[in-house]
């Protein structure tokens, strides 16, 4: 058994990671719906990836930037993507294709 102290010395929360966290992603990962609440209680949808058992929310923006990519190259196997700012509103994303 585990004493409070000891698990909340060791506790991480639960987050989800983020796709720009991953060095390079296979365009043939199947992407899932994922339903939360926000602080408010307020649901929201968002889409992730799993690599490795673990879960990698996939931003709108860089599902259209692929679609863009992809038409232009459908050949396209592997991407990276690079994120900038840190809060939601001011973050950017660009998805770099790798080969």
């Amino acid at each position: 058994m585990v004493t409070l102290n000891d698990f909340a010395k060791a506790y991480t929360p639960e987050a989800t990671k983020n796709i720009s966290d991953l060095k390079e992603v296979d365009v043939s990962l199947e992407l899932q719906n994922r339903e939360a609440q926000d602080k408010d209680g307020n649901t929201f949808k968002y889409k992730v990836i799993v690599v490795n058992g673990e879960e990698y929310r996939v931003p709108n923006s860089v599902i259209g930037s692929l679609k863009a990519i992809l038409e232009k190259k459908p050949t396209l196997k592997k991407f990276s993507v690079a994120r900038q700012g840190k809060t939601k509103e001011d973050t950017k994303y660009t998805v770099i294709p790798l080969d």
